[in-house]
């Protein structure tokens, strides 16, 4: 932990809370000021501190919050950086021509600087009983809407800075940044947590994961990530609210996967789901065999050890390849049914791929841009032992070669095939020019480019253009 956190004692703490803003704050809010905290305004996006500015231009409150601060304090370099607000949506929307309002769960403001977005929420506040919308920035239309189990479904609900802290899932990410005074203020007890390396669950853990069982990912992710331990109270409900998983819509937990499994920490987030029985709720075929099968726990484990090494190397990686060493174990054990062995080889291959995928599709979302890729991986498995004559050749220009030929290490590290094959291809790569290709090249649809550049105009259009604009 760095020195300026372990030397901030509480006498500092104290005497930071006698100022007229800590005093008068009911929660007794800890005011950090600017000599005793290392946040600077040269780490902080130029764009984060214009709407900041602006905001409070406008006689509007706003700070930076969440993760980017925590970042911060912890030495860190935050690639994201969020405002909160008490000025409203339709208040940020009308400062601010470049945003646009989004979400329905929770509205929300993208205000865009170029490819920068920055995200822009109004503090939330205390769920009201039924249709009482009483604060004066609360709409009819902005309220709180749970299911029958307790989940929210429509998070609508404006209040105060304290609130808004209180409303926050963990400790370390509700700590507020201002640029009015260039203080931190923690209303939780963030600092605490973040000297003691705890990762906490503001209110009453179960409730909170009954909320938005998603909560149950992140604690797992950001202990992972900070390298904290899960507070016991935090830890204690998620084994018997595992199942509030199911609940959640396959697509929005493709996108937690990636988060947990695509931020450089794969392996100790995959140890962590496994001690608390989150992951056979994401991928239950996969948690079945990696029990029955030591060849199978030994090729995830050394999946997620390359994916994380590509990462911190700052190379791309592709969910495609994460699913692909996640559900072959599942794909060799269809292939032994038996109405499959009346098959084809590469006929069962297919079939077994297909029934791997759909069963998994009802847990997680596989969109199909990382299906393709994922299949033709699987396929070329069963294609590079036959390299004589032309075969070789042919396969080598495959645009997936690249990646089914990391994927072949990767199976004959596990001890799931003898070691040869991946010898010979290497060596076949010496011997002749290796493609431009990577393991997780953009053909293979990595996430960290999602965004396609504008196609450029040719000079016909553009004539045609010019033409059609002549008086």
């Amino acid at each position: 932990m760095l020195n300026w956190l372990k030397n901030l004692s509480p006498k500092q703490h104290s005497h930071q809370a006698e100022k007229p803003a800590a005093a008068t704050n009911k929660l007794g809010a800890t005011i950090i000021a600017r000599d005793q905290h290392p946040i600077s305004r040269k780490w902080i996006s130029d764009s984060a501190l214009k709407v900041m500015y602006r905001l409070n231009n406008a006689n509007h409150d706003a700070y930076l919050v969440g993760g980017a601060v925590r970042d911060l304090l912890l030495g860190g370099h935050p690639k994201d950086f969020d405002i909160a607000t008490d000025a409203t949506p339709e208040q940020v929307r009308a400062l601010f021509s470049n945003s646009r309002i989004i979400g329905r769960r929770f509205q929300i403001v993208h205000v865009r600087f170029g490819r920068e977005i920055i995200e822009v929420t109004t503090f939330r506040g205390h769920h009201p009983e039924g249709d009482d919308t009483t604060h004066p920035k609360t709409s009819k239309s902005a309220k709180s809407v749970k299911s029958a189990e307790g989940m929210l479904l429509r998070d609508n609900v404006y209040g105060t800075v304290e609130e808004d802290a209180l409303r926050r899932d963990l400790t370390v990410n509700a700590l507020y940044y201002s640029v009015k005074d260039f203080a931190v203020h923690d209303y939780c007890h963030a600092m605490d947590d973040l000297s003691n390396k705890v990762i906490r669950m503001i209110g009453e853990p179960a409730q909170r994961y009954r909320e938005d069982p998603v909560r149950m990912l992140r604690v797992i992710r950001f202990a992972a990530k900070l390298g904290f331990q899960l507070h016991n109270d935090t830890a204690k409900p998620l084994k018997s609210m595992a199942e509030l998983l199911y609940s959640i819509p396959s697509a929005r937990l493709f996108d937690e996967v990636l988060k947990l499994f695509m931020s450089g920490h794969a392996v100790k987030t995959f140890q962590l789901l496994c001690e608390h029985q989150l992951f056979e709720k994401l991928f239950p075929q996969s948690n079945t065999l990696k029990q029955q099968d030591a060849h199978a726990q030994t090729l995830i484990e050394q999946a997620f050890a390359n994916t994380d090494s590509r990462i911190n190397e700052g190379k791309p990686v592709t969910p495609a390849f994460i699913y692909a060493a996640l559900l072959w174990p599942s794909v060799r054990e269809e292939i032994k049914s038996h109405d499959l062995q009346k098959m084809p080889p590469m006929a069962a291959f297919h079939e077994a791929a297909n029934r791997v995928i759909q069963q998994q599709q009802q847990h997680t979302a596989i969109p199909k841009r990382f299906q393709i890729p994922m299949r033709e991986i699987w396929e070329l498995q069963q294609r590079l032992p036959k390299n004589g004559g032309k075969r070789a050749q042919k396969l080598f220009q495959h645009p997936r070669f690249r990646a089914a030929y990391d994927f072949l290490l990767l199976r004959e590290q596990a001890g799931e095939i003898s070691p040869g094959l991946g010898d010979w291809w290497t060596e076949y790569q010496v011997q002749n020019k290796a493609p431009d290709r990577t393991q997780h090249s953009a053909e293979d649809g990595h996430t960290q480019n999602m965004y396609r550049k504008p196609r450029k105009r040719s000079n016909r259009s553009r004539n045609n253009s010019f033409q059609a604009r002549r008086p």
